[in-house]
């Protein structure tokens, strides 16, 4: 848990670093920042998803977790936290939950964070998770001064979504092969990729909804281990 608990203590501090800023910055140059770290984020997004030829899985994938996403209603339910936590803290409670979602769902779906919460719960390896930590207490300034404090509360996020990965690997560690790890990393490059959209402002999808995506290819692995049908 070392690794996740650093990733959420960057997080939180880039976040108020990121606050301090949020008054001093014309609404023109929050904009231009703001697209700017999108077209950053498409193309992280991009260089992710090529990360395996097994379009039919991640096809699949994508289909079946935007089924469960939808009902489970998962942005729905992070909206209405972001809400609950911005009408608590401030009248503009649908900017806090904008903050709170985008930068939850971009330190959440990324291979980094899959990747690195497998390493830390198998090997005890947070090399992954410290590098992650670097690279969002630096986008946590950024989105902060943009998006405001609600981005501070996307560590919550972070540290139960991460935690609880690191906490069931030692479990999954048999079928966490490499295919199936570039798999979830595909697909998270792809929710990535669909994120950066959204700050660009060109099309608003609802990541969330098709988070669950991300573990079919580890689910289908376990099927295959358990029934050797497939």
């Amino acid at each position: 848990m070392l690794g996740t608990i650093v990733n959420t203590l960057t997080i939180i501090a880039g976040s108020l670093i990121g606050l301090l800023f949020r008054g001093g910055i014309p609404e023109k140059y929050n904009q231009t920042i703001m697209h700017a770290i999108g077209l950053a984020v498409v193309l992280i997004g991009i260089k992710t998803a090529l990360k395996t030829d097994a379009l039919l899985i991640v096809i699949l994938s994508l289909a079946i977790g935007g089924i469960l996403g939808e009902l489970l209603r998962i942005e729905d339910r992070l909206e209405l936290l972001g809400n609950w936590i911005g009408s608590r803290l401030s009248k503009d409670s649908k900017g806090i939950a904008k903050g709170f979602v985008s930068a939850s769902l971009l330190y959440c779906v990324g291979a980094m964070a899959i990747v690195g919460s497998m390493e830390s719960g198998l090997s005890g390896d947070h090399q992954t998770l410290f590098a992650k930590s670097i690279l969002d207490g630096i986008s946590s300034v950024l989105f902060a001064s943009t998006l405001g404090i609600g981005v501070i509360f996307s560590a919550a996020s972070v540290f139960v979504y991460q935690g609880l990965i690191t906490l069931t690997a030692s479990f999954l560690g048999q079928f966490l092969v490499p295919d199936v790890v570039s798999q979830m990393s595909a697909i998270g490059g792809l929710l990535i990729f669909a994120i950066g959209i959204g700050l660009l402002e060109i099309k608003k999808i609802k990541v969330g909804n098709i988070l669950p995506a991300i573990f079919i290819p580890l689910i289908y692995q376990a099927l295959k281990h358990f029934s050797g049908v497939f």
